[in-house]
């Protein structure tokens, strides 16, 4: 069985940093591209980042674009999401999710992963 255990979150002011974890189990990363999403009140989950299955090609929405990275760690079985200079429309609920398939390069489509965390709050006050 496959879990992925988001954490990390918080309530942080504008310009400030935060840092996401997320941790798999019953899976190997190491094979598999990751990717982050995050859902604000009202709005569908939308893409964030992702890596593809070897994290050395990345992707990232531009609304996000250098200000955050994603990394991840094959031995602790972990993807991570730094977050910089954070803004009040960042907040949302954020989602890491495993692609479906082994060895493929990094999705922005919702319907690709086959499995979520159960997200982490981010609310950036103005």
């Amino acid at each position: 069985q496959v879990q992925l255990v988001e954490s990390g979150g918080g309530l942080v002011q504008a310009g400030e940093s935060l840092r996401l974890s997320c941790a798999a189990s019953g899976r190997t990363i190491s094979n598999y591209a990751m990717g982050w999403f995050r859902q604000a009140p009202g709005k569908e989950r939308a893409f964030v980042a992702a890596d593809n299955w070897a994290g050395t090609s990345t992707d990232y929405a531009d609304s996000v674009k250098g200000r955050f990275t994603i990394s991840r760690d094959n031995v602790k079985n972990t993807v991570d999401l730094q977050m910089n200079s954070l803004k009040p429309e960042d907040t949302a609920v954020y989602y890491c999710g495993i692609v479906r398939g082994r060895y493929t390069f990094s999705k922005r489509d919702v319907a690709a992963y086959d499995y979520w965390g159960q997200g982490t709050q981010v609310t950036v006050s103005s």
